[in-house]
């Protein structure tokens, strides 16, 4: 299957032949689809809190933090190139006659050209794309006025200008203030000052970020750290790391076969946010706060979201002690008792909503004690849910494992088997959608690291079709980083509100109130 220049390529890539034969034996045998009982709702599987006891959280937090080593972990990769996707159309297709003109910019609404057009100066980059524009002669408002939007795009998205549509989010002019502007990694910068300083007041943060444009974020923090460390009383410490080559995946033909590049080269591909969680294990940290690039506020809004984001620590901290508590007093037992044993199930049943198999309480106590030390011995998370309002994606559900325990996993619609009537039908009946709003302790009792890559669900990967040089082919994507790469973790949905929630998934989603500073500060 393979030529000799095709195994020095792989190993080249720090894989071996045996992980991607493996691989595209999984391209012929397919997952297995999770099977979902039940959406988690409010009734039973996420946690309401009302505002004191959200206060009480963070309040047990900021208490408890002197303790605690904490660090915000912030996916950064990739470029905002589908951000601009409309803008890329435009820039293609519209050639500044009536009819081009009528076809593009009749339609209103948030996503349309003609929004995007009339409502330029709000954008945070307006100022940097009138100065690109008038470097090279052009008068903005000239070409508004003529309607000749050609060269803005251009300036907005190439190398001629501003190169927005090959750069990462992280560093796009995201929220205009009155004496400055901020990009999503400056953003973040701001939200660790609030909510992940340590005593000390120190700040860690972590980014991944693609290999082409580290210098870029390692340039961006030179220049605004001493800012922001100033504005803030704080200190930083940002690192980064890269997507790991290792946990590339080959492509395949339609067959199953190798996909060969034009030149005769085997094609690897990133295989999604999943192969992050090998980052992930590399922290070392008591608390881990984990949120994407895209998803931040300006300061108007940030109350919110630093409250939430308090409590969810707190939330993690409380029920951390409680695990703990329980893993202490079986592992320390001799023998099982009944009282300890239904305690033990009250809680993962009640509090973790972790559904035990059926007639565990019969099993031989030995038995029963094993399984109740392997479920506590495990890393926690605390994801925020909002309600869903219609957001593509993944959300919180109830599946069936193997040994017929039900536990609480966040599924994306590709996970299941969208045949079965059933399971579509549980999927739709879902109340709230995954934000990527999480608070992660990857320690356990004794104080010692858990390895993450031995509670990943393997069977919880996707496979997707894709095309190169017109060519079809399909990809394997790994267990999602929040999906199957934590499915053996023990797992809190809490109910958030959905202003914690502000994604920058298409250019136009910056002209949401949400996204424009309301103070001048």
């Amino acid at each position: 299957m393979f030529s000799e220049s095709n195994l020095h390529e792989i190993q080249f890539h720090g894989l071996t032949l045996e992980q991607v034969e493996k691989q595209i034996k999984r391209f012929e045998t397919g997952f297995s689809p999770m099977n979902i009982v039940a959406p988690a709702t409010l009734e039973c599987g996420i946690k309401h809190f009302e505002d004191d006891e959200i206060a009480d959280f963070a309040k047990l937090y900021e208490k408890k933090k002197r303790h605690k080593k904490m660090v915000k972990f912030v996916p950064a990769s990739g470029a905002a190139s589908r951000m601009f996707k409309m803008l890329f159309t435009l820039l293609n297709e519209y050639d500044g006659s009536e009819e081009s003109y009528n076809k593009f910019f009749t339609k209103t609404g948030l996503h349309t050209p003609k929004n995007f057009i009339d409502e330029l100066p709000k954008f945070a980059f307006y100022e940097d794309l009138v100065a690109v524009l008038a470097k090279d002669g052009f008068d903005i408002n000239t070409l508004l006025a003529k309607k000749d939007y050609k060269p803005i795009l251009e300036y907005l998205l190439t190398a001629k200008g501003l190169n927005y549509g090959n750069l990462p989010k992280g560093l796009l002019q995201f929220h205009k203030y009155a004496t400055e502007n901020r990009t999503p990694l400056e953003e973040h910068m701001v939200e660790g000052a609030l909510y992940a300083k340590n005593h000390n007041k120190d700040v860690n943060l972590h980014f991944t970020v693609s290999p082409e444009f580290m210098d870029g974020f390692k340039n961006k923090v030179i220049d605004v750290k001493a800012k922001y460390q100033s504005n803030f009383s704080v200190k930083y410490y940002v690192d980064y790391s890269i997507q790991k080559p290792t946990t590339d995946t080959i492509a395949v033909n339609p067959d199953n076969t190798p996909f060969q590049n034009a030149d005769g080269t085997l094609l690897f591909r990133p295989a999604g946010h999943g192969a992050l969680i090998e980052n992930l294990n590399e922290l070392n940290y008591d608390i881990i706060f984990i949120k994407n690039i895209d998803n931040i506020v300006p300061d108007d809004y940030k109350d919110t979201t630093t409250l939430y984001k308090k409590a969810l620590a707190g939330i993690l901290i409380h029920y951390q002690s409680e695990i703990f508590h329980f893993y202490k007093k079986i592992r320390g037992c001799r023998h099982l008792s009944d009282k300890r044993l239904r305690k033990a199930i009250d809680f993962l049943q009640n509090e973790l909503y972790y559904m035990l198999p059926e007639g565990f309480e019969n099993w031989a106590r030995n038995d029963c004690k094993d399984y109740l030390i392997e479920i506590l011995h495990r890393p926690i998370r605390v994801c925020g849910m909002v309600k869903n309002e219609g957001e593509p994606g993944g959300g919180p559900f109830f599946v069936l494992e193997k040994d017929g325990a039900k536990t609480l996993q966040i599924i994306e619609k590709a996970q299941i088997d969208t045949k079965s009537k059933e399971q579509e039908q549980i999927f739709n009946q879902s109340t709230h959608f995954n934000p990527v709003d999480l608070v992660c302790a990857v320690k356990d009792y004794d104080d010692k690291k858990f390895d993450l890559t031995k509670y990943i669900d393997e069977e919880a990967g996707i496979i997707t079709s894709k095309s190169k040089d017109g060519k079809e082919l399909k990809a394997l994507e790994l267990p999602g980083l929040w999906n199957g790469a934590m499915s053996n973790w023990n797992t809190i949905f809490v109910e958030v509100p959905s202003i914690t929630f502000n994604p920058v998934k298409e250019v136009n989603d910056l002209l949401r109130k949400e996204h424009q500073q309301q103070k001048q500060s």
